[in-house]
């Protein structure tokens, strides 16, 4: 990698960013391609400063984690039908000055679960109903899939089923739902919640596929019992990928090296 005055500079900004497996994978593509560019991770509470940041400082691009997806769209220029129908931003383009913003967390959520089972006409269970939510369930009805949502805070379940026409429960009530596939997209399963599970182990039984969007340097506590259950399992650094190579199209109008971001990807992981 060249580092010179004509670098462009690319980053992810959300707290925390320090576990953030992102600059391996855009890294790696920008080498593919002799793109003079790098891609850093910068800590913030303010996505106000850091969009003025992007725009003062000519950052090209930036991947946006929580807990900003959705506060950084009040200083964006722009904003597309996707991520307004989602209602969260997790990629910035800077055009000289003006800031656009997209969805490509829906996009990671279809494709890692595409890869290992069809999803139309399936009975998808997702947890949770934040950002991360939104996202898959907007990819996940659009592909045609029969989405109930599971919260922990029922009346929030049931604005986000509203919105896309989908069934609900609390998530206490997850042992009278019919589903085939489970996708949790809460926070359970990251530092410090590592070593617990959302669901009950003797739950996983009637589920054939379960997905975890949690990743970390080892498998989380779900994917572990799913694989103990004989589920086939989709673990987040999947949908991290494919969102991954997303963004990297968004920012660039070239085709991104999946198995070079992947193979990134896999040994970042482990390290």
């Amino acid at each position: 990698m060249r580092i010179d005055a004509s670098t462009e500079l690319f980053g992810i900004i959300g707290r925390p960013v320090g576990h953030s497996l992102s600059p391996a994978m855009h890294n790696a593509a920008f080498e593919h391609w002799g793109i003079n560019a790098v891609y850093l991770a910068f800590e913030t509470d303010s996505p106000a400063k850091a969009a003025d940041a992007a725009r003062t400082l000519g950052i090209k691009g930036l991947s946006v984690t929580v807990p900003h997806k959705e506060t950084i769209m009040d200083f964006l220029d722009e904003i597309d039908e996707t991520a307004r129908q989602i209602g969260a931003v997790n990629t910035v383009k800077n055009l000289e000055g003006h800031l656009s913003g997209t969805n490509t967390d829906w996009i990671g959520a279809v494709e890692a679960l595409r890869a290992v089972t069809e999803i139309k006409g399936r009975r998808i269970v997702v947890l949770g109903a934040g950002g991360s939510a939104r996202a898959a369930v907007y990819g996940l009805t659009r592909a045609g899939a029969l989405v109930h949502i599971a919260n922990r805070t029922v009346e929030k379940a049931g604005q986000l089923a509203r919105e896309f026409g989908c069934s609900f429960s609390g998530l206490d009530e997850l042992s009278q739902t019919e589903g085939d596939i489970l996708i949790n997209t809460t926070s359970v399963g990251m530092t410090p919640l590592q070593n617990i599970s959302p669901v009950p182990e003797k739950e996983l039984d009637r589920f054939s596929v379960v997905m975890d969007i949690v990743y970390g340097s080892k498998k989380t506590r779900l994917i572990t019992d799913a694989e103990r259950h004989g589920c086939r399992t989709v673990p987040g650094t999947q949908m991290l990928l494919h969102q991954a190579a997303a963004q990297f199209e968004y920012w660039t109008e070239r085709q991104a090296p999946f198995e070079v971001m992947k193979k990134a990807l896999l040994e970042a992981a482990t390290r």
